[in-house]
């Protein structure tokens, strides 16, 4: 009698579940933050994995602390095609710096920036969907090579953030990727004390007075006692540009 042949059949159930992170979140409680990046990406707990990076105002803390561990862990910057010139410089100095090796820059689909974003503009009248043209979709495409992405939010950076866990599914997947803050609980004296620790470059336009930097025509200054990131899509109801979403419910 033949043996039945097995049939192939594509696995669609979700790469996490909340329970997973609630796991996550109690085995790594007390943990420092580099004992957790050396267990998540050398024994691969959460499968491939990258970090999504802005090259912001305190982008290279983390970026460090994961080249300490695998500088060849892939990078996904976003160019939107609106960064600053400063940016896209202190990028290139941060990757040499670091010796990153697996630097991924990813861009907007030039066809339907042709058809939804002629004139440049769409920032000025609906920064949502310019967000989505040349953010959301980008990285979305990016990551569905992976089961998981590192991010550099912090909870002091805005209340929309404050109650964030280390680990959390990504709310926005129907595939159940993970998304990982390492970050989440430091403090805005610790990410200073990392910088000086190590000498780490810091983004030239910090000390003009941003702290929470993205693209130029969305990011202003921001004056002493107000939110690190006031200054992002100032005169909108935003505080986030998609990739996040602000009404995401943390798993403790």
């Amino acid at each position: 009698m033949n043996e039945v042949r097995k049939i192939d059949r594509i696995d669609a159930s979700p790469r996490f579940s909340d329970h997973d992170a609630v796991r996550l979140n109690r085995m790594f409680r007390g943990s420092s933050t580099q004992e957790m990046l050396e267990a998540v990406i050398k024994d691969s707990l959460a499968g491939d994995v990258a970090v999504v990076s802005s090259f912001g105002a305190e982008s290279v803390v983390l970026l460090h602390l994961i080249a300490e561990v695998d500088p060849n862990v892939p990078v996904l910057f976003l160019d939107t095609g609106k960064h600053f010139a400063e940016t896209l410089k202190y990028r290139d100095e941060v990757v040499a710096r670091l010796g990153l090796t697996n630097l991924r820059v990813l861009t907007p689909d030039e066809t339907e920036l042709a058809t939804k974003d002629e004139t440049g503009f769409r920032w000025s009248y609906d920064p949502d969907g310019c967000c989505e043209i040349r953010k959301v979709k980008p990285l979305a495409k990016a990551l569905a090579g992976f089961d998981a992405s590192f991010t550099g939010r912090k909870a002091f950076q805005s209340q929309s953030r404050a109650n964030l866990p280390r680990f959390e599914v990504d709310t926005s997947d129907e595939h159940g990727r993970l998304k990982i803050n390492p970050l989440i609980d430091w403090s805005a004296q610790g990410i200073a004390d990392h910088f000086e620790r190590h000498d780490l470059p810091r983004h030239p336009l910090v000390a003009e007075g941003f702290p929470s930097i993205g693209c130029e025509p969305c990011t202003h200054k921001v004056v002493d006692g107000e939110d690190p990131r006031s200054g992002r899509w100032k005169g909108w109801d935003k505080t986030e540009c998609g990739i996040h979403k602000p009404g995401e419910e943390p798993f403790l």
